[in-house]
């Protein structure tokens, strides 16, 4: 089975997001948990090789064609797979801290301006009860939209492509957060990389 899912490298060091995320939760984070995603979802899709052939933004924008008996661990672990490729991308360092140019005009039209923009996305990380996903979306109209998906659910199972992403999971800011969950949410503003949200904006 050459097309097995894999991990993807993480294209920076672990401690290049400090001090908003510590070097050792981005290890554990990548290395442990993204890995456990991975690895879960070949195991389940062994009974359905065919799924291999196919992108994991398809399969689970199209999850009822996934055979039942598998259909759950493949949405949670798929899921989390998707997810995971995108934040690690979403939080690269470098790039701009605000969005700017046709990206910022839509997000103001939807939102009034950035600061409200800011508001309501953070509300989404902090109402989100247990864990989950805080997400800024297009949704099937091209619109962006502000909502939190519960553990590993992905927007591509509603038709809507990510944009931003923030992971609650304690799994995310344990280590050096503790339940402080307002204070990671607040520092996660400092590392968000507007450029890659503008790129997925343009493909988009």
């Amino acid at each position: 089975m050459s097309n097995q899912f894999e991990l993807p490298a993480l294209s920076y060091a672990f401690d290049a997001l400090e001090p908003a995320i510590d070097a050792r939760t981005m290890e554990i984070h990548h290395d442990k948990h993204h890995a456990a995603y991975v690895a879960n979802l070949n195991k389940a899709l062994e009974s359905a090789p065919e799924f291999f052939d196919r992108k994991i933004e398809d399969i689970l924008r199209n999850l009822n064609s996934v055979p039942e008996s598998v259909r759950t661990a493949v949405r949670n672990n798929g899921g989390g797979h998707a997810n995971h490729a995108l934040f690690w991308q979403m939080i690269a360092p470098g790039g701009a801290k605000k969005p700017a140019g046709d990206l910022a005009k839509a997000m103001d039209a939807a939102f009034g301006s950035y600061d409200a923009f800011i508001e309501k996305f953070s509300n989404a990380a902090m109402t989100r009860f247990g864990s989950g996903w805080a997400w800024l979306v297009l949704d099937g109209n091209g619109k962006p939209q502000v909502y939190s998906t519960a553990n590993q659910d992905s927007p591509y199972s509603e038709g809507h492509l990510p944009l931003l992403g923030l992971d609650v999971w304690e799994h995310a800011y344990y280590l050096l957060y503790q339940n402080r969950r307002a204070d990671y949410v607040k520092a996660f503003w400092s590392i968000v990389n507007w450029d890659v949200v503008a790129d997925f904006f343009k493909a988009a």
